[in-house]
Parts: structure tokens; C-alpha cells; sequence
């Protein structure tokens, strides 16, 4: 019963400690319970032993992969290493209790194995295997190792490319399907022929120095002539177009000194650009005003557009966005107006009345008089419309910091009001209050600035004021050029975008 299975190849598995062994079977011995294989093969590698022998103990599952039929006179022949990798659909074998192999499941269907053509013969054809027919990982580095002992296979490492390739070299094929199964990877690997490589880089400098670059130059500009189009080297006769983001090159020199005064300046400021901003006297200044609304810019023009850049001016100094919006309702800033009974005052009140609009919560200090200027009572009717408060006692003032105190209490001519006590007692409580103070056209003498301000806002041009008018900013309040050029002052307006910018000493 025995002697039947010889000649058959047998998948025996061992274990993880020993493997997977495949094999013919040459020999059974049921006495000593063993059954040996000649020419096998130990996890797809082949073994060095020409016959390996099992005892039943060791093997946990035996497969047959073929069946010799009658006549068959294979019985130990040669094993083709794909013979050895493709797997018997048929008969599960395990061993029994006295160590021969008992059949536990009859053969569904026997098929004899495949023969897998020579490397020689996969070039031009496709072969159809099973993912079990692949080649293990130490099959792989075997192989390569063989050929690289036997043909002296080099690998070079980023020194082949596709233009450095031999002529005569054959691509491989590249990896598909066929039928539903993938093309055999070792072949798409391995299956160039070795001789055809060639030993020998590719020469890049013997290539270049066939390119003949003056000769392809002259070519190139033989057509551009020839079509009409614009020469190599020579300027575009079309106007250069730049985009938006495109820096243009200046055909000029800057200017930074665009204003000249009739007189020397007493001091002399810049803008942030650099463009220079000379001071002028309180006289050419009143003469300025004078003639711009002899030519239509009225007092309330100036006025209405002073009250808006002050405004303006405040909003920032108060935190802009980042304070003024519909979530910040519980952080409604409070700004202390002081005003006196003149132009200036006035001025102050315009610039009240703006904030209100922009929800800020305005207290107006106003002295009472029994004549105002019409400029003023004008401008406390259209106070009186919003949510502003006035008061005309010092007494009612905010004990607590305000967030900005804004300064109109002192004028250029009526010096005397600083004798007064309310004006006293109101500068009493700014420099007391802790708030930053806003002064609105300050006058020239710091003798009369009885509140020193942390900035101070100049209108059309400045006045040479000292350091206790804080940091100067500038405003345009809407004179044209040629009220500045009948007054002898040369005037480029040095405000570019903005209505208020800062200014700082030369």
C-alpha cells in the first residue's frame, strides 16, 4: 500500500520551526514511521541535500500535488523548480495514528501540473500562475545574487535614464492584466536578456559637444526675421504693460519738498512717505482762512469738515473696530468735550456731535454766556438733537477717568479767558483726570495751553507749536491749490489717501 504513493509530489508542512518542504516521494517506511522526498525544496528555496527524510511526528499536513498515473516512469526524476511551486488542487493528507498517510478527502479533479516555459521563451508570450506561484522574497535575492556572480551584473544607482538608455536595450513590458491574473513579476524583473546591457555609462559630454548651439541661435533668429516677429535681443516695439502688483520704475526723482512758504519756516515736519511739510506763521495762516472763504469755503464748511476729521481722528485713538462694534455695547467709550466760546469752541462741538452719531457717549462742558456766536449756537441746536450730554458746570464732570479728553478751551486772540475761573477750574480737573488729551488746533504760545495735550490736531497746515502740543497730526479740511498759490505758498498736498496723517520733527 505503500509503494503506491511513490513517485508522487508531496507538500509537507512542518511547522513554523521547520517549514513548508516539498518534494517526490522516494521512500516510506512504515516501521520506522518515515517518508523521505528527493530533491526538495525547503520554503521555495532548493536544498543542498539530494534527499530529505521526515518522521511522522514532525509533519502537521501533507499534500499531494501529483499523482503518477499508470505507465508513468517518473519516479525520481528531475524536479523543474516551478513544478515544485504549484499547488496540487486534490487530495489533503494528514498522518494517521500509526504514521502512514491516510486519505481524508478524494481528489475533486487531477490535472497534471504546468509546465512554466524557460526564460528564454516568457520574451513574447504571457504567462497565466496563481499568487501562490510567485517567487518567495530569499528565492528573489538568490536569483539576483546567481546573476550577478555569473553574468557580472552591476546595479548603477541614478546613472541610467531614459535618455542614457542603449539603443538596442529592450523595455520591459510593463505589468498588466490578462485574462484576470497578473503577468509574472520576475520575468517583467528579470526577463531582459544580461548580455544586452551594456558595460560601458553613457558619455554626456561627447553628446553635448555634438550640439551645435550657434547654429540652432542663428537658425532661430533666420525665422523670427523671415516671420515678422521680434528678434533675440532687440527691445519690443510695444509699450511695456505691467499688472497691478508690478513695481513701475520712477522716470523722475522723488521730490520730497513740495510745499515752499514765502517765509522761512521756524520749523519744519515730514509725513510718513517723507514728503516735507514746513510750518507757518498764525498770520499766513489767518490770511489762508480768510482768502478760502472769500472764494466760497465758508466757516461752516470749515467747521463741518474739521468736525469730521477730528472725529475721525478720536474713533482710532479710542480703539476703531476693535472697540466700536455691536458686541462691545457693554464697553461704550466716554469722551469729555471742553469747549470755550469762540471759533474753536465750535470747532470742539462739531466734532462732538459726529461722535454721538458713531454711539460714543459725549459729555460737553460749555460755559454759559449771555451772547454766543452764531457759529456756536448753530452747532449746540444740532448737538442738543443727539444722545450728547452738556453740562456748564465743572461740577457735574465725571469723577472717574474718561477715555479721551478732547481740548478746545484755549484761542488764539482772547487770552484773557484764562483768568477766568471756570476755565481754571475745568483745567484743574483735565490734569487731574487721568485721561489722554485730544487739542484741537492749539494755540502757538504755550504760555496760553493751560492742559497739555498727548496730540494735537493742526488744520491745513501746521503751526510751529512746542512739545506740549504732544504728537502733531494733520488734517485737510478742503482748500484748493490755488487759494494756497494766491497767498505765495507753492502747495502739493502732501495727504495722498488719507484726510489725517501724523507728522514728525525734522
Amino acid at each position: 500500500m505503500a509503494t503506491d504513493w511513490l513517485g508522487s509530489i508531496v507538500s509537507i508542512n512542518c511547522g513554523e520551526s521547520l517549514g513548508v518542504y516539498q518534494g517526490r516521494v522516494s521512500a516510506v517506511d512504515q516501521v520506522s514511521q518515515t517518508i523521505s522526498l528527493t530533491r526538495p525544496f525547503h520554503n521555495g528555496v532548493k536544498c543542498l541535500v539530494p534527499e530529505v527524510t521526515f518522521r511522522a511526528g514532525d509533519i502537521t499536513e501533507l499534500k499531494i500535488l501529483e499523482i503518477p498515473g499508470p505507465g508513468d516512469s517518473r519516479q525520481c526524476g528531475d524536479l523543474q523548480q516551478a513544478e515544485m511551486s504549484i499547488p496540487g488542487v486534490g487530495c489533503q493528507v494528514g498522518p494517521s495514528q500509526n504514521g502512514t498517510g491516510k486519505v481524508l478527502k478524494k481528489p475533486i479533479s487531477s490535472s497534471a501540473p504546468q509546465n512554466i516555459p524557460r526564460r528564454t521563451d516568457m520574451k513574447n508570450q504571457d504567462i497565466i500562475i496563481s499568487p501562490q506561484q510567485q517567487c518567495s522574497k530569499s528565492y528573489m535575492d538568490r536569483h539576483v545574487e546567481t546573476l550577478s556572480q555569473s553574468k557580472g551584473f552591476r546595479r548603477r544607482h541614478n546613472s541610467w535614464s531614459s535618455s542614457s538608455r542603449h539603443p538596442n536595450q529592450v523595455t520591459p513590458k510593463k505589468s498588466g492584466l490578462k485574462n484576470g491574473q497578473m503577468k509574472n513579476k520576475d520575468d517583467e524583473c528579470f526577463g531582459d536578456d544580461i548580455d544586452e546591457i551594456p558595460d560601458t555609462d553613457f558619455d554626456f559630454e561627447g553628446n553635448l559637444a555634438l550640439f551645435d548651439k550657434a547654429a540652432v541661435f542663428e537658425e532661430i533668429e533666420t525665422y523670427e526675421r523671415r516671420s515678422g516677429t521680434r528678434s533675440r535681443g532687440t527691445p519690443s516695439e510695444k509699450p511695456a504693460r505691467y499688472r497691478h502688483d508690478e513695481n513701475i520704475l520712477e522716470s523722475e526723482p522723488i521730490v520730497y519738498r513740495r510745499i515752499v512758504v514765502p517765509q522761512n519756516a521756524n520749523k519744519e515736519f515730514c509725513t510718513d512717505s517723507g514728503l516735507v511739510v514746513p510750518s507757518v506763521s498764525y498770520e499766513l495762516h489767518k490770511k489762508l482762512l480768510s482768502v478760502a472763504e472769500k472764494h466760497g469755503l465758508t466757516l461752516e464748511r470749515r467747521l463741518e469738515m474739521t468736525g469730521v476729521c477730528a472725529s475721525q481722528m478720536a474713533l482710532s485713538l479710542l480703539g476703531g473696530p476693535n472697540r466700536l462694534n455691536p458686541k462691545n455695547v457693554h464697553q461704550r467709550p466716554t469722551v469729555a468735550l471742553l469747549c470755550g466760546p469762540h471759533v474753536k469752541g465750535a470747532q470742539g462741538i462739531s466734532c462732538g456731535r459726529h461722535l454721538s452719531n458713531h454711539d460714543v457717549h459725549v459729555i460737553l462742558f460749555l460755559p454759559n454766556f449771555v451772547k454766543m456766536l452764531e457759529s456756536i449756537t448753530n452747532e449746540l441746536n444740532l448737538f442738543s438733537k443727539t444722545q450728547g450730554q452738556q453740562v456748564s458746570s465743572v461740577k457735574d464732570l465725571p469723577d472717574t477717568p474718561v477715555d479721551l479728553v478732547i481740548n478746545c478751551l484755549d484761542c488764539h486772540e482772547n487770552a484773557f479767558l484764562r483768568d477766568q475761573p471756570w476755565y481754571k477750574a475745568v483745567v484743574d480737573w483735565a490734569n487731574q483726570n487721568r485721561a489722554p488729551v485730544l487739542s484741537i488746533d492749539p494755540p502757538i504760545n504755550e504760555l496760553e495751553q493751560g492742559i497739555d495735550a498727548k496730540w494735537s490736531l493742526a488744520l491745513g497746515l501746521p503751526l510751529p507749536l512746542g512739545e506740549r502740543a504732544g504728537r502733531l497730526y494733520l488734517c485737510d479740511i478742503g482748500i484748493p491749490q490755488k487759494v494756497f498759490q494766491e497767498v505765495g505758498i507753492n502747495y502739493h498736498s502732501p495727504f495722498g489717501c488719507k484726510f489725517v496723517i501724523p507728522l514728525h520733527s525734522t
